[in-house]
């Protein structure tokens, strides 16, 4: 069976190609990541996992804003020294995928910066992720960003108008109605959690038909795509509830090796997975156990915007108009693991009442769909954050099978294989 070669930008841990190298039809050339944890988390997986031997150096630690060294090779006193990607692609690639960084798109980001993100830089790192495109001239893209960037407006114009033209530009096509489309809540796709994403697939327009590739578009997230969403809906305790349960302890102590612990240590095994609570405070703990028990008894009283606001500014006598608690409802769909869970889990708090707690590094992972054999390598702090950032390694299996059909249907058109026309 003929194996597509892909490249993964913006990589991350890798989530997005953990998803695409589970369905077994694609061949890593490289991947491209600015951030040290990732890149040292993604090499460890692409080596262990999947027996890629040169990860160490086909996985690049650079940053994409720097495209001619990134092209080209570089010798870099903090990145150290590449051969580059055309080393590894040029010539050889069929499929671009990954996501810029989203924070300059987020609703939430906005909302904190008081120039509404208008300045930030990533908001048009889609254009290095383009450049590379343009120079690979793979048959498709695959591009993954949050809601947000169909009302982001930086400059004044709507950034997927920006997008479309430079997409355009470069001899591409993404499909015309984006909000309409490539909107996906990925709850529907075999992960315990809502999570609503664009999904931006790109078709070279070898033909210059601009019709006829809005046509296999459409065709594809109409058609191919929805046949490879999950018969049911995934919950919260489906996906976490075996974990060994983590229970506070009468007193705080100090381990060695560990750090200050609030909760009993679980067995080694878990402990290697990274099921090991987050230190929380007498306070937060109360709370926990008073939040998660209104919601188990049926009560359900405390669950209000004005009332857990009230709970958090009486307990830490602060006037924040924002609450910062949310129970994990256990029958439900997690809500979106985010990165903030590096700073704090109070959005994330265990459904269970006896463990008054925030999930733990591997229950993020397991709603996020990462298989618990996948190690995050780096501080805690690091493992959150990555986690946060992925894509599900589930959804990214099923969007990479859809993916191949339109490939196979590219590739027909394009050579006439009888292969594929015997399907």
């Amino acid at each position: 069976m003929k194996k597509y070669n892909i490249i993964d930008l913006f990589s991350g841990a890798g989530g997005m190609l953990e998803g695409f190298m589970q369905s077994e039809k694609y061949t890593p050339l490289a991947s491209v990541e600015w951030e040290k944890a990732p890149v040292e988390t993604l090499k460890h997986r692409l080596k262990t996992k999947w027996d890629i031997i040169d990860s160490n150096e086909s996985t690049i630690w650079f940053d994409m804003q720097r495209t001619n060294e990134l092209f080209k090779g570089f010798d870099d006193p903090k990145f150290g020294i590449s051969k580059g990607l055309d080393y590894y692609a040029l010539d050889k690639t069929d499929i671009v995928i990954g996501g810029p960084p989203c924070q300059a798109y987020s609703q939430a980001g906005r909302t904190k910066d008081e120039h509404k993100m208008r300045f930030d830089y990533r908001n048009y790192l889609f254009e290095y992720y383009l450049d590379v495109i343009e120079r690979y001239q793979p048959e498709i893209f695959v591009f993954e960003n949050v809601p947000g960037m169909l009302s982001a407006m930086p400059d004044g114009t709507p950034i997927v108008d920006l997008i479309r033209e430079d997409v355009q530009s470069i001899g591409y096509e993404i499909v015309e109605n984006i909000k309409l489309h490539a909107l996906i809540n990925i709850k529907e796709y075999g992960v315990p959690q809502n999570r609503r994403r664009v999904i931006l697939v790109g078709i070279k327009n070898n033909s210059g038909n601009k019709a006829d590739i809005q046509n296999k578009l459409t065709y594809f997230y109409e058609k191919i795509l929805p046949k490879y969403k999950s018969s049911k809906t995934i919950s919260v305790e489906e996906a976490i509830g075996d974990l060994e349960p983590i229970y506070p302890l009468k007193e705080a102590k100090v381990v060695k090796g560990i750090g200050k612990l609030s909760h009993n240590l679980p067995t080694t095994s878990a402990i290697e997975w990274g099921h090991i609570a987050r230190f929380q405070n007498e306070r937060d703990i109360k709370i926990f156990g008073l939040l998660a028990d209104d919601i188990e008894s049926g009560k359900n009283e405390l669950q209000h915007a004005d009332k857990l606001n009230e709970i958090y500014n009486n307990a830490t006598g602060g006037k924040s108009k924002v609450h910062k608690y949310h129970v994990l409802r256990k029958g439900q769909p997690s809500t979106t693991i985010t990165a903030h869970l590096y700073k704090d889990g109070l959005r994330f708090i265990h459904y269970d009442p006896t463990q008054k707690r925030t999930i733990t590094v591997r229950e993020a992972a397991r709603l996020q769909s990462f298989p618990d054999d996948f190690q995050f390598l780096s501080t805690r702090g690091n493992q959150y954050k990555m986690i946060g950032n992925a894509v599900p390694p589930e959804f990214a299996r099923r969007l990479s099978l859809a993916v191949s059909e339109l490939m196979e249907i590219l590739q027909y058109e394009k050579y006439k294989s009888p292969k594929v026309l015997q399907k």
